[in-house]
């Protein structure tokens, strides 16, 4: 099996060593992190999350909801907490697997192995998303990063771009506060609410056409539809 980046959260400072010594010796590349929030701080660095729910700061089934809203990450719920409301809430909030402690390294190896397996197989061929939206008269050509108005071209920052990107997209599907900073700032708890707000305040100004990004209250935002 080819090494896999695993993030490892778990605060018990015995277990975690254990468990970073093993995923080193089968050929895989862990990193061990404390608490909920640098899980969802680091979560694009890894492929697969091993998730103890007992973490000092948040709730690791908070932790996987709030994850969940911002990534397909693969996650193995490993926990002492062998309850059935516990495991039931956790494949529910969208965990791949959950495991109770004590666990044997062997079925740990195996279920990793496959919640990675799974994740990696390719879904039915789709047909290729377009790359350029349009709203009006306002078009984004996502590969060449280039957005026109009337066909004079605006000039956008980085930060800009990716924001009515990560937008244009998804044209005319409602897309969230929190995928928005996740996508554009690469963290999905610790991103500053008031920079997604002071960049689409400057995109509507310069594309001069408000109707073109809708604000879904209590949500998030559309471009176009």
């Amino acid at each position: 099996m080819a090494s896999v980046r695993v993030l490892l959260a778990e605060d018990d400072d015995g277990v975690a060593g254990a468990l970073t010594e093993a995923l080193y010796e089968h050929g895989h590349l862990p990193t061990r992190v404390r608490r909920g929030e640098d899980v969802l701080a680091r979560h694009r660095q890894a492929d697969l999350l091993l998730l103890d729910l007992g973490l000092p700061d948040l709730d690791g089934l908070e932790v996987l909801r709030k994850l969940r809203a911002v990534s397909g990450l693969p996650v193995v719920v490993l926990t002492a907490r062998g309850d059935e409301r516990s495991v039931v809430r956790g494949l529910r909030l969208g965990a791949d697997d959950y495991l109770v402690k004590p666990v044997r390294l062997a079925e740990l190896l195996a279920r990793i192995e496959a919640v990675t397996r799974r994740a990696a197989t390719p879904t039915a061929p789709t047909a290729a998303a377009p790359r350029t939206a349009r709203a009006g008269d306002v078009e984004v050509d996502l590969d060449a990063r280039r957005v026109t108005v009337g066909g004079a071209e605006v000039r956008l920052t980085t930060k800009e771009f990716a924001v009515l990107a990560a937008l244009a997209g998804r044209a005319g599907t409602a897309v969230s506060r929190q995928q928005l900073m996740d996508e554009v700032w690469g963290d999905a708890y610790l991103a500053v609410s008031r920079s997604l707000d002071v960049h689409l305040t400057q995109l509507r100004a310069k594309l001069g056409r408000p109707e073109v990004l809708t604000t879904i209250r209590g949500f998030g935002y559309r471009f176009g539809g």
